[in-house]
This record gives C-alpha cells, structure tokens and sequence, in this order.
C-alpha cells in the first residue's frame, strides 16, 4: 500500500490529488473541493450554489459554480449521496484544494441538514402564548419651537437627487472586472488609430441564396456570413503579415499561424474563444467551429484554452444593430476587425443610383506597428474579397 501511495502522489494530477475523497471516523463523509483552474487562474469566486444541503447528489454532479477572470468552472461532488453542509460560502475567494462542501455517502435526502430531536421538540412543544404588553400611560407630544436659522430645507438651486433607496450596489463580477481591465489596458498601452471602408454585400448574400441548401445538405451546418469574412481576414492578414505581429519589448513577432478570434456576448460578457489554423479551414470547418464555440459561450462552458492566444479579432456588432463603431484591439494582437448591420443604402453602379445592402466595415489597429497604408490596403483586401468571392478561388 505504502508503494502504491507514492506511485500515485508522484504520478497523479492536481486535479486528482485535490478531489480524492476525504473519510471521516465511520468512513461516511466525503469533502468536494475546487478543481484545477489552468495553468493562468490561481483563484476564482465562489459565485452560487447549485444544491442547498439536503439535496441528493450522484458522482460527478455539480454542486457549485466558481467564477474565474476567464471562465466559470464546476465544482463536482466526488461520491453520490446527500450535501451534509457547505463549508465556504457564496462571495468567498477561492483557491483549487479548498473545500466546499462536505457529502455523506449514507444519508437519506433531508436527514443531512435537520435533527431528529430538533424535528420532535417541533412536532410536541406548542408555541407559547403571546406575552402582554404592558401598558403605557399616553403622553402628548412635546412640541419644540424651530429657529429659522437651523432649518435644512434645500434651496431651489440645488440639485434634487434621487433617493439612495432606489439605488442598488452590487459586487462586480470577476469576468467583468477581467473585461474592463483588459480594455483600459489596451487604450493605455496601444495607439489605437481606426480606418473605415463600405463593402456592398449583394454578391455574398447572392452566393449564400444559391448555395444555401446544398451546403447544408453535405456539409450539416448552415453557411453564414461570418466564415466568408473570416476567410476574406485570412486572406488579408497573408497579404500584409504586419496585421498579424505584434510588439513584444524592443521585438517584433511574427506569426506565421492565422488564429481568429470571434467576440460573442454573453449574460456575463463579453468572451473571445479562438478558432485554430484557419488558413487551412475551408468555408465548412469554420461554420462548424463558430458554432461549437458560440453554442459553449451561451452554456458558459468554454475552458480557458478556447480563449487564449488568438492573433486576429472579428467582432460583429451588427447582429445588434449597430450601423458604426471603432472597436478597441484584444491585447496581445494588434488589429480588429469590427462588422456592422446590413442597410439598404443608395449607391452609384456603373452610373446609375441603385439601392444596394452595404456594410460598414472598421480596422483598429495599433499605429505603433501598423502604418496607415498597410492598415487600408488590408481593409481593402476585405471589401475585394467580399464584394467578389470569386477572387478566393483564383488568389487575385
């Protein structure tokens, strides 16, 4: 046993170590603790429970939910039977090892949480009977003079400010604070210039009309916008590889790897999981990842290596409504590209006014690294490419 107890300690993963079950005296009590986080998150907060004690639980189902700067991670109940207890509360912070809750193997759901003596002396003890209140000689209230110069009354020109009553104050949470640090971050550390483009989307909205269905036949997923852009960025990004360095000290690194991230809100927030190698995907394999990451952001179950790294952001604030913004860089990359909503605007073709579906398009870059010629042909390789998909087939 000796043996096989150091075989395991030395070989056995963090995770493993930190959920072995812990025995009491009988045996009968186990104890859930945080799991392993990632190599990047030291502490997460304790954000809610899912059980109260009392409620049956099986082996491997979730108790409790830790609230981490990336991510929100289970913590998991390492034998079946009834949450005897919590031991941390909601709000606490939190570190992997620390113990949650505490789970008998053996207790009937509700025997955990109320006594038995406790549950009799309820049922045979009636409630006493109402104490009187003494009675009390009325007074009549003494009536003070008010001096004219200690009156409060706000002046007219002050301001009427709500009452704090209807006001409420919340804790941030951690995902939000991670949010807004990382975005003050990027204004204070980039020089962040925008460049603005139209792009006329009739040709692309054309091809997904005509090939819509066969798409969905052979392929199972439908064919959106967002892949045609994300190939249009990879093309682009091949064609000014500026776009995808990034300043690292006194050094410059190229990356000779497309990585496209894809901002989606959530109820949370805003995340950013990351699609691999897309300059070896075709217009399939990109549809079939955008909606495996979506479908994880909405159930809040990306982990934290789906959103790290990332050389290139696409943002589409256009499925919110939005005609025109200047999106802000993802640090560490350089550049972002911000979609806007489809408006029928009018347009001059060949000479004539037509009504056409146009989109604003916007490049933010960081102007340290990225000069303004490199950043307008690289929006211009996207409005080519869109507006004429056919030039993906011929490299042009």
């Amino acid at each position: 046993r000796f043996i096989f107890e150091r075989y395991f300690l030395r070989n056995a993963s963090p995770y493993q170590i930190w959920s072995r079950s812990f025995a009491s005296e009988n045996g009968d009590l186990v104890e859930a603790v945080v799991p392993f986080m990632g190599e990047s998150v030291t502490d997460g907060t304790l954000a809610n429970f899912l059980k109260k004690p009392g409620d049956r639980v099986e082996a491997d189902e979730a108790i409790a939910q830790i609230e981490t700067d990336k991510v929100t991670i289970d913590v998991s109940s390492p034998e079946a039977g009834v949450i005897e207890k919590f031991i941390a509360s909601e709000g606490d912070t939190v570190t992997p090892g620390t113990k949650v809750a505490v789970i008998s193997k053996s207790a009937a759901p509700s025997e955990a949480h109320v006594a038995p003596s406790e549950e009799t002396s309820q049922k045979e003890t009636p409630p006493p009977p109402p104490a009187e209140k003494p009675k009390v000689e009325a007074k009549s209230p003494k009536v003070e003079s008010v001096k004219p110069q200690a009156s409060k009354l706000a002046s007219p020109s002050e301001p009427q400010l709500p009452p704090k009553e209807r006001e409420r104050r919340v804790s941030m949470p951690r995902l939000r604070k991670r949010i807004a640090n990382r975005l003050k971050d990027s204004q204070n550390t980039f020089a962040l210039l925008t460049t603005f483009n139209e792009v006329d989307m009739t040709n692309l909205m054309k091809l997904r009309t005509d090939y819509k269905d066969e798409f969905v036949k052979k392929h199972g997923v439908k064919l959106g916008l967002m892949s045609c852009f994300v190939k249009a960025a990879v093309s682009a990004l091949q064609n000014q590889p500026i776009v995808n360095a990034v300043i690292d000290g006194d050094d410059i690194i190229y990356r000779d790897y497309i990585d496209v991230s894809v901002a989606v809100g959530t109820s949370k927030g805003l995340v950013v999981p990351v699609i691999r190698d897309t300059e070896g995907m075709n217009f399939a394999d990109i549809e079939k990842g955008i909606n495996s990451l979506a479908k994880k952001a909405t159930e809040g179950a990306l982990s934290i290596d789906e959103m790290a790294g990332g050389t290139f952001t696409i943002s589409n604030g256009g499925v919110y409504g939005s005609l025109i913004s200047t999106p802000i860089i993802n640090p560490p990359q350089s550049a972002i590209l911000g979609m806007h909503s489809i408006v029928q605007r009018p347009v001059v073709v060949d000479g004539s006014i037509l009504a056409r579906p146009m989109m604003y398009l916007a490049l933010t870059y960081d102007h340290r690294l990225i000069d303004g010629r490199e950043a307008v042909l690289f929006l211009r390789r996207i409005k080519d490419v869109v507006e004429d998909p056919r030039r993906l087939l011929l490299d042009i």
